[in-house]
């Protein structure tokens, strides 16, 4: 997000209303809930994003996954807007990763922050509510097939929330390309080496051809 774009974001809300969103995100970067992170942009203060760690005994745990707080015009008197970034499958969160809104406009109160919003988020990956579904599938199957729910949801929690998976497919890519790999103790040295080899061997064997062509002649 450019500079621009991030004061023009800024400037929808008052000073007052500013003060206390720098308020709550000191307040949760200080002392944050357990399983919560938030990493707030440097140049944008509203732009809220935090890793939710899945809790033990949900097909979540284990995971981490990143969301998004979208603070509209007339927070705080209405709840952000919540998006999953992480890919899961829930029966409260569509396929583009938002939350249903009524979930989390469902007890909400104008003094009611940030640090309440991202609990509810949590809570939903511990008691999904199968009546506000934004995913039919997982809706019915939470319902009327718990266990493949469960299996569903923990395949996509292994697959796409593991933390670390990208630094680690990251190095699983360097190790099997050998080229793009220059700290690679097994292939890098070992493959620049080979490389030279077979360019020395090839300049010989052009010389040697330019030689018999030389000779027919």
């Amino acid at each position: 997000m450019s500079l621009s774009g991030s004061l023009s974001n800024m400037e929808n809300f008052s000073p007052h209303v500013i003060r206390r969103i720098s308020k709550e995100i000191a307040e949760l970067k200080s002392s944050p809930p357990e399983g919560i992170k938030v990493h707030p942009s440097e140049e944008d203060i509203t732009d809220i994003h935090a890793v939710i760690e899945g809790p033990a005994g949900t097909p979540y745990a284990a995971g981490q996954f990143r969301i998004k707080l979208v603070l509209g015009k007339d927070f705080p008197k209405a709840p952000p807007k919540g998006y999953f970034l992480t890919k899961v499958f829930h029966p409260n969160v569509a396929s583009n990763g938002e939350i249903c809104v009524n979930t989390l406009k469902r007890d909400w109160k104008a003094d009611m922050g940030i640090k309440h919003l991202l609990l509810t988020i949590k809570c939903l990956l511990i008691y999904p509510n199968p009546e506000s579904a934004l995913n039919e599938e997982a809706g019915k199957l939470l319902l009327e097939q718990y266990d493949t729910y469960f299996s569903r949801a923990k395949m996509m929690t292994e697959i796409h929330a593991q933390p670390h998976r990208s630094s680690k497919e990251s190095r699983e890519n360097e190790d099997s390309n050998p080229s793009t790999s220059g700290s690679n103790s097994q292939h890098g040295p070992a493959a620049k080496k080979h490389a030279g080899d077979k360019k020395v061997a090839l300049a010989e064997k052009k010389k040697k051809d330019k030689k018999r062509t030389l000779k027919r002649l």
